[in-house]
């Protein structure tokens, strides 16, 4: 269980929450774990299958904390609320929020991408001393640190855009030079999707979407509308919004798919080539991925804004709570995820 700006995480699967007078009580094996009283819960996220009781549901029902279901696989499977409380208000105070705020919302998310790609680039620095002096990475570090500048003289969405389509290019441009295990067998020429045309880009598009709806999930347990963005055009059936909360964390995707790769964990022969071209994940490659993203989200992770420990899994919840917060006026300024 964490406690996180007032929304209590139930991470166990194992977990069953029940009501013990005015205090939420949390069950594993029969055994009382904790219990935590409701005056300063504004929500519940449980990610156990067990649940909660019906009498702990109609407590929070009566006092507007609602509680949001997730498949300990990240997959947003219902919410329990009563009376609106705020959830309107909180999407209209959204569309608000976006229309003029907007611009200075995409320039710092794309900020964050841009320097936390420039971390993603250090770290292989770090691990491999022989690519320090390599001309084309260093070349791309200067790309990303000047786009970062770039971006704040733009006036509109699409100059963001079309900064943010440069340096991605150049970013791909060196990928495969951070696949620094050359026994791995597996090469990256250039970004391609719909459908990915090698393992790497089959392996990014795969965990991207990973992460695409774990954001989706995370928006609706705080109550904003995943469809509607600030930097992603608006699109029919793409949460669009969940697409921008991505951008700022893709480094951690990134950094996910290159260990998978340098330690060999998954190889060509995990992916599956059809006769198009397009290269997928075998079923056996996708269960390896999905196994070792699960423990991936059950490690610590020292958030930088909240300066504290917390799941690797809570990153979306965390940034979509702060996301929430800003809307509703709480903070001054939304606070993008930043690696350290």
């Amino acid at each position: 269980m964490r406690k996180l700006l007032n929304t209590i995480y139930i991470t166990n699967e194992n977990a069953y929450l029940v009501l013990d007078g005015e205090n939420l009580v949390c069950r594993i094996d029969n055994e009382n774990k904790f219990r935590i009283p409701f005056d300063n819960v504004e929500s519940i996220v449980c990610f156990s299958y067990l649940g909660c009781s019906p009498a702990l549901m109609g407590k929070c029902v009566s006092k507007c904390i609602p509680i949001s279901f997730i498949s300990p696989q990240g997959k947003f499977l219902a919410k329990v609320c009563g009376e609106t409380k705020g959830n309107v208000f909180l999407r209209v105070a959204q569309i608000d929020k976006f229309r003029k705020s907007g611009i200075e919302l995409a320039k710092n998310t794309m900020a964050a991408k841009f320097c936390n790609a420039v971390q993603t680039i250090r770290r292989t620095l770090h691990d491999a001393p022989s690519l320090r002096t390599d001309e084309n990475i260093q070349n791309t570090i200067t790309v990303l640190i000047e786009g970062t500048k770039k971006l704040m003289d733009a006036e509109t969405t699409e100059q963001i855009i079309g900064i943010e389509g440069n340096c991605a290019h150049h970013y791909f441009l060196i990928f495969d030079k951070l696949i620094t295990n050359k026994n791995a067998n597996i090469h990256f020429e250039y970004r391609n999707k719909r459908p990915p045309l090698d393992e790497v880009n089959a392996l990014l598009s795969f965990v991207y979407t990973l992460y695409v709806n774990e954001f989706a999930a995370a928006l609706e347990t705080v109550g904003l509308d995943s469809y509607i963005g600030y930097c992603h055009a608006l699109r029919s059936g793409r949460s669009s919004l969940a697409c921008d909360l991505v951008e700022e964390a893709r480094c951690l995707a990134d950094r996910f798919v290159l260990t998978l790769i340098n330690l060999r964990i998954i190889t060509a022969k995990d992916f599956e080539k059809q006769i198009s071209g397009a290269v997928w994940l075998s079923d056996e490659g996708r269960k390896k991925v999905l196994t070792k993203w699960q423990e991936k989200k059950r490690t610590d992770y020292q958030h930088p804004y909240l300066k504290q420990k917390i799941q690797f899994g809570l990153i979306p919840y965390v940034q979509s709570n702060l996301l929430a917060k800003y809307v509703r006026g709480d903070i001054e300024e939304y606070p993008c995820f930043l690696l350290q």
